[in-house]
């Protein structure tokens, strides 16, 4: 806590110092308790408030499954701070820098901790925009993101990451833009076998010296968005640092996406379908196997969802639909299994919320969110939510 008061005053104190050089500081952020409780055991993160599915049967020597039955929790990590920073012309564009953090951790052995989100400056010309720093996995198209209010903000059927990247978009027209990404690893990792060992690891994307490149074209018209991805993630599986020799083999994996969003009266629509092609560091499903012949081969999903919201007054009522079919269920001819979901052959969720606003910065939302996976077995998982934020 002294770190982060003193790096709030040293911040503060830039502020007054920048003013007098064409520099202008805008805090926000809010404040988000929220109470949950599941009626099973889930394959999550931090204290499971990111929630991806239920874990399957598992039975003890009575033959009870040991993950059934509720358990609750209350957490309010993602507390968060952001600061923009206007700053003046340069090289003929308009110029802007934004920090960004909450208390979830990187990892769950360090939640509650300081961390980084969002940290990269923008320049801005006429057709092009060049960002670079901490922002969001490009899979995350952040202009359709489903509207729940828990942590998973729809994962696993839609990423939600954040990388170190470069991002650079082309406006042909007013209504058309082409990016391209290029972004690195640090919280997200791929994973692999590090001296033998099955783990997560920045080493196999940098060892590969790829970046993982992502190409997306838009249309943005009045109220209508819609657009279209394509992603490529290069690695090498197998990294030794020992000394002990193991194969140089890249891998790579295309994953593509069809997005869109539309409002009218008050009703906000926003769909997204991906062919989902080991997109584990995005928090959503997919991955590769090694094979019994040491052979690499990927395993895909196919996601679909769907978000609605309705604004009425104080009131805004929605929901959340999601499915995932695993196209390659049922191989079980592999040495390594790496990626989120294999054992899955599906996987659904319906997750109803409402929401009241004083339109003052305070807000209640509360939701139900029932999970299906298609375990030989399956299971299903209710969670039920209710968290206040108040955003400043």
């Amino acid at each position: 806590m002294k770190h982060l008061l003193s790096l709030i005053g040293f911040i503060g104190l830039l502020g007054l110092i920048g003013q007098a050089q064409d520099f202008s500081f805008r805090w926000k952020g809010f404040v988000n308790p929220h109470y949950y409780a599941d009626s099973r055991s889930v394959v999550g993160g931090r204290e499971d408030m990111m929630l991806f599915y239920p874990k399957p049967i598992v039975r003890d020597s009575l033959g009870r499954d040991i993950n059934d039955g509720w358990q609750a929790n209350m957490l309010a990590i993602t507390a968060r701070l952001g600061l923009t920073i206007n700053g003046p012309e340069m090289l003929g564009a308009n110029t802007l820098a934004y920090i960004e953090g909450d208390f979830t951790g990187a990892t769950n052995a360090t939640i509650n901790n300081l961390r980084l989100r969002h940290a990269y400056f923008r320049m801005n010309w006429d057709k092009h925009e060049l960002t670079a720093g901490q922002y969001w996995y490009a899979m995350v198209v952040h202009e359709i993101m489903p509207m729940t209010n828990p942590l998973n903000m729809g994962a696993p059927f839609h990423c939600y990451a954040r990388q170190p990247q470069i991002r650079y978009s082309y406006f042909p027209t007013g209504n058309w833009e082409v990016l391209a990404v290029a972004q690195w690893q640090l919280d997200n990792m791929s994973q692999g076998l590090l001296n033998g060992v099955a783990t997560s690891s920045t080493l196999f994307a940098r060892h590969s010296l790829l970046p993982e490149l992502n190409a997306q074209l838009r249309y943005m018209q009045g109220n209508l968005f819609i657009g279209a991805a394509a992603n490529l993630k290069s690695i090498q599986p197998m990294v030794n640092t020992t000394g002990t020799a193991s194969p140089q083999q890249l891998h790579q994996s295309l994953s593509y996406s069809l997005f869109g969003s539309y409002r009218f009266n008050g009703l906000t629509v926003k769909a997204q379908t991906l062919l989902n092609n080991s997109l584990y560091e995005g928090c959503s499903l997919g991955g590769y196997l090694m094979l019994d012949d040491g052979t690499l081969q990927d395993w895909h999903f196919n996601t679909v969802w769907l978000d609605i919201e309705r604004t009425r007054g104080h009131w805004r009522p929605g929901i959340f639909l999601g499915y995932a079919q695993n196209l390659d269920y049922g191989n079980t001819n592999f040495t390594h299994c790496f990626g989120r979901g294999h054992d899955l052959a599906y996987l659904w969720r319906i997750q109803p919320r409402l929401t009241y606003t004083t339109q003052k910065g305070l807000s209640f939302v509360g939701e139900a969110e029932y999970t299906q996976a298609g375990y030989p077995e399956p299971v299903g998982n209710l969670r039920l939510s209710l968290s206040a934020v108040y955003a400043f």
